[in-house]
């Protein structure tokens, strides 16, 4: 959500003939006279593994977030003769994906109440830049380079000041320099030293990331650096996150390598096998074009508009698709397997929110993908219970507050912004931030007019257990607050606008992935008729979003009754650990 770094990868097997059929424009490029293309053909005319045809195939997607929105559009384009209803229960589409324009008096600028940049990594940043291609969107596209001061300058506040990361444009004398005179790294040098040496983990199953790193090398890590990185990504406790959901490599590497400093230096990758069809693919397919090249080869990107056109572009092109309905204020509250004719079928009961609250018959529908989160999904499961192990997990909530000066030379560093650690003391941090974006050079060129404009970001874990969290006024006084006691900025915003997040990102506590593999056996007692899709599984970044669309569209596709959307948590596409041979 916080987008400070990619997120896991999200992956579910596939087969490289339909992962290239993908890269394949199939509504775009239909013939003039209005003909299926024959990829369309072939994909409606076959039958399905359980004897179906794809024409008769009535889908509901529940949920009209990023997910909601790619996997409606993925459905479509490869099943335009089946009929997809897609039901969100506001009055918008794009979930946590809200761009906001606002008029200051001399022109407009982008508020991002959600995520405001990508990461182009592969493959799950590759999976994006394909949709964006079939979107025609690349001209839509605002990229930051590596040599951007953004990219060089990412700060953490610790114990007062801002201290720069090692990264692009560093040099190995600063680098060094920093490291063994900034707190921040204290005890850094030697834990990596006397990491190599520290006994492997005895028989458990999963550890949080905290405790990992500490017993690894030093608390005062975990404690400094790594709680910066996770409140970025995550806004979550680094002492109740999964190391084997979140941070995969390293628990791979001490159990292959016997230790995270020999696997990084001793060039071991992780792999997983369900990655293997889609670089296939791309390694099959014609060149890039020097735009999506471009793209790839940048640090992060965004677009015109703000990261919101994504979904704007997504919602136009479903309102465009004939067999596609969309049903906003429409809540689902009862989900159920059934048995029509013998044959397997999902049954709901939605109601309706306008003027007047009406409660709807009951619907029928032959599949079911699920992108609202798990706990909200094991709520309307008929009867009660068949998914409880969805609704363990738990989510935090963020108020983001949006922050616009006229004074362009505001701030007394530039870059990417800056996070806080855990570690920092309650006197710099009372109003328990998790990081400040300078989105003046991180998204450089949405605005139409020069200014500052940052965003700082509040709550997240600090804020567990709350009944009530601050309202507007209050959340933008204190946001003000931070930026006054860190960088000395005292000058009234122009502009502010402050939103509450709620329950906005699932946090991967100690155990996710063996409650996600029992939750795979539990979606499969529905026949492949319910499949999951989302940030509450397996990645909470835009890319993972989109990717686990995606792939469980595929599945369906496929007509493969075994599909849930959580093989990734199977013993079967479990990553493996490889060594470079020189």
């Amino acid at each position: 959500m916080l987008a400070w770094a990619s997120a896991q990868r999200t992956s579910v097997c596939t087969s490289q003939a339909l992962a290239q059929q993908w890269r394949r424009r199939l509504v775009r490029h239909r013939p003039a006279c209005g003909h299926d293309s024959p990829q369309q053909r072939s994909l409606a005319s076959r039958d399905l593994k359980d004897g179906s045809n794809p024409a008769s195939l009535n889908v509901a997607v529940l949920g009209g977030g990023i997910t909601g929105l790619a996997s409606a559009y993925y459905l479509a384009q490869q099943l335009p003769k089946a009929q997809i209803t897609l039901f969100e229960g506001s009055s918008r589409l794009g979930g946590w994906l809200h761009s906001k324009q606002i008029d200051v008096g001399t022109g407009n600028i982008v508020f991002e109440q959600g995520p405001r940049t990508l990461r182009p990594s592969r493959p799950n940043g590759w999976v994006t830049l394909d949709l964006i291609r079939d979107l025609a969107m690349e001209d839509q596209v605002l990229m930051t380079s590596k040599e951007s001061i953004a990219a060089q300058n990412r700060f953490i506040y610790f114990p007062d000041h801002l201290v720069r990361l090692p990264g692009p444009g560093s040099s190995l004398f600063n680098v060094l320099f920093s490291i063994f005179t900034e707190p921040l790294y204290k005890n850094m040098f030697s834990a990596s030293l006397t990491e190599f040496f520290k006994p492997v983990r005895g028989n458990i199953d999963d550890e949080s990331i905290g405790s990992f790193i500490s017993r690894r090398c030093k608390s005062s890590l975990a404690d400094n650096l790594v709680s910066a990185g996770i409140h970025g990504i995550y806004a979550g406790d680094i002492y109740q996150l999964s190391v084997r959901s979140i941070m995969p490599f390293l628990w791979a590497a001490e159990e292959a390598a016997a230790s995270v400093t020999a696997g990084f230096v001793g060039g071991w990758s992780l792999n997983w096998p369900q990655d293997t069809a889609l670089e296939a693919s791309w390694a099959k397919a014609p060149p890039a074009s020097d735009t999506i090249q471009a793209i790839r080869n940048s640090s992060v990107f965004t677009f015109k508009k703000g990261i919101g056109q994504l979904a704007g572009r997504l919602e136009a092109e479903l309102r465009e698709s004939a067999n596609v309905t969309t049903r906003l204020l429409t809540k689902v509250d009862e989900l159920q397997l059934e048995q029509v004719d013998g044959v397997p079928n999902m049954s709901l009961v939605a109601r309706s929110d306008g003027e007047i609250t009406r409660q709807s018959e009951k619907e029928s529908f032959t599949h079911i993908i699920s992108t609202i989160p798990g706990k909200a999904l094991n709520s309307i499961i008929r009867p009660a219970s068949r998914l409880s192990i969805l609704s363990l997990t738990p989510s935090v909530t963020v108020m983001v507050v949006n922050l616009y000066y006229p004074n362009p030379s505001i701030l007394p560093a530039r870059g990417f912004g800056y996070l806080l650690p855990r570690s920092l003391a309650f006197e710099q941090n009372p109003e328990r931030a998790l990081g400040v974006v300078f989105d003046s050079d991180a998204t450089i060129g949405q605005d139409e007019i020069p200014g500052t404009k940052v965003t700082v970001m509040l709550g997240g874990h600090w804020w567990d257990g709350w009944i009530a969290y601050p309202d507007e006024e209050q959340g933008a006084r204190m946001a003000k607050a931070i930026l006054q006691r860190h960088l000395g900025v005292s000058e009234e915003p122009q502009a502010v606008h402050v939103g509450l997040q709620r329950d906005c990102i699932p946090q991967y506590t100690v155990g996710h992935h063996s409650r996600m593999a029992q939750a795979h056996e539990a979606l499969k007692r529905f026949n492949g008729r319910l499949r999951v899709a989302g940030n509450s599984y397996n990645g909470v970044g835009l890319n993972d979003c989109i990717r686990s669309a995606r792939e469980v569209v595929m599945g369906l596709v496929e007509g493969k009754d075994e599909k849930t959307g959580l093989e990734a948590f199977t013993k079967d596409y479990a990553p493996v650990m490889r060594q470079k041979k020189d």
